[in-house]
């Protein structure tokens, strides 16, 4: 099994939104993925409350390391990341296999 967590910092405004708005459609869209994409088991986006850390995480689970790379080319999150690249200005991303 792959982790994927990536952590997200918005843009105070973008794509017509501010920042919460834009973080609800990214956690909306990316939670969606889950029974579309292969090997994506688990897609969870949380807002953090936490004023020091970022804006948003997404903790994700996969079958493994192929279905990640799968994930990454999947047409439907190929559409979702294009928005999220619009409205962030931070990212960072661990991988790892448990």
């Amino acid at each position: 099994m792959v982790k994927h967590i990536v952590f997200w910092n918005l843009k105070e405004e973008a794509a017509g939104g501010n920042k919460a708005q834009n973080g609800q459609i990214i956690k909306e869209k990316l939670e969606a993925l889950v029974g579309i994409v292969p090997g994506l088991l688990k897609a969870q986006v949380g807002v953090n409350f936490n004023p020091k850390g970022y804006d948003l995480c997404l903790y994700s689970e996969l079958t493994s390391k192929e279905a990640l790379d799968g994930y990454q080319t999947h047409p439907a999150h190929l559409a979702v990341k294009e928005f999220v690249h619009q409205v962030i200005c931070d990212r960072v991303v661990v991988d790892f296999e448990v």
